[in-house]
């Protein structure tokens, strides 16, 4: 019996291979050049209003907590008209009297709107905490010893997770985490945006001189890269429950503004009860 062969590969099959591979990188990283240009210039932002600190940090979190709360509304489908109006001058009160020093006071005032909304729409209710707790969180940093650090630390810890996983996830692929929430999310990516947040945790522990000790820093970094990433999933799961693929247009290459913090939203909160847990 003759032994079949595998036929020979027709001429220039190995350029077709190769673009075949160039067109999968394309499609993989389409999104890489407005993500990259919209969140350098998010980053800088960030960055100078953590520097400035006073009103203007506090201004640029209240737009965001407001911008949150407004896409929440919409996309959970919640109160509309002039009962909104209440969740927007919670959030704006809580802001002003965060302004002023009195942070306490601004999380009692987003304890009134969230308590009010609960006798009239529970699901916005939530939603000034989903929207108005992290950013008054933020704020409260702030106004810590080295208030400065602790913000560019949380906020660095976020992005290092959002950047090792995007890479990561993109370029090694391979089992998905939840698929039925977000399919996009890997295992690969996860264990990326772990390393990145942990690597980027300990330098900034040093640049800064912040109340931890390196490989706390690290380990706190990679723990809170996990809970970035299930604050990922919660978001997925509310755009997959009101069908639509972002929270928002806002933002070319991320979507909306929940789209673009929303890891931001439970770290902050954690960042925020460590750095008073240790203060104790």
């Amino acid at each position: 019996m003759a032994v079949s062969e595998t036929p020979p590969e027709p001429a220039g099959a190995e350029p077709v291979r190769s673009e075949r591979t160039r067109e999968t990188l394309r499609v993989r990283y389409k999104d890489l050049m407005p993500r990259f240009i919209v969140g350098v210039l998010l980053i800088a932002i960030a960055i100078f209003g953590g520097w400035q600190g006073g009103l203007f940090f506090n201004f640029l979190m209240g737009i965001a907590a407001l911008l949150v709360f407004r896409e929440w509304t919409r996309m959970v489908g919640t109160t509309a008209g002039n009962d909104r109006m209440v969740g927007f001058i919670g959030i704006g009160a809580a802001v002003v009297l965060g302004n002023d020093g009195l942070v306490m006071y601004g999380f009692a005032a987003l304890a009134v709107a969230a308590i009010w909304y609960l006798f009239t729409d529970r699901r916005a209710a939530m939603g000034i905490l989903y929207a108005g707790l992290p950013f008054m969180c933020l704020i409260w940093l702030r106004y810590q010893e080295n208030g400065f650090g602790l913000i560019v630390w949380t906020l660095a810890v976020v992005w290092a997770t959002d950047i090792g996983a995007y890479f990561s996830g993109r370029t090694i692929g391979g089992p998905k985490i939840a698929p039925a929430i977000s399919p996009s999310k890997t295992w690969a990516g996860l264990a990326g945006g772990m390393f990145a947040a942990a690597g980027v945790g300990v330098l900034n522990d040093f640049i800064f001189q912040l109340p931890f000790e390196a490989v706390h820093a690290a380990a706190l970094g990679a723990l809170l890269a996990v809970i970035a990433q299930v604050g990922d999933f919660y978001e997925s799961h509310l755009k997959r429950r009101a069908g639509v693929k972002d929270s928002g247009h806002l933002l070319p290459g991320h979507g909306g503004v929940m789209d673009r913090l929303d890891g931001l939203v439970p770290v902050s909160i954690l960042v925020a009860s460590a750095v008073w847990f240790i203060g104790q």
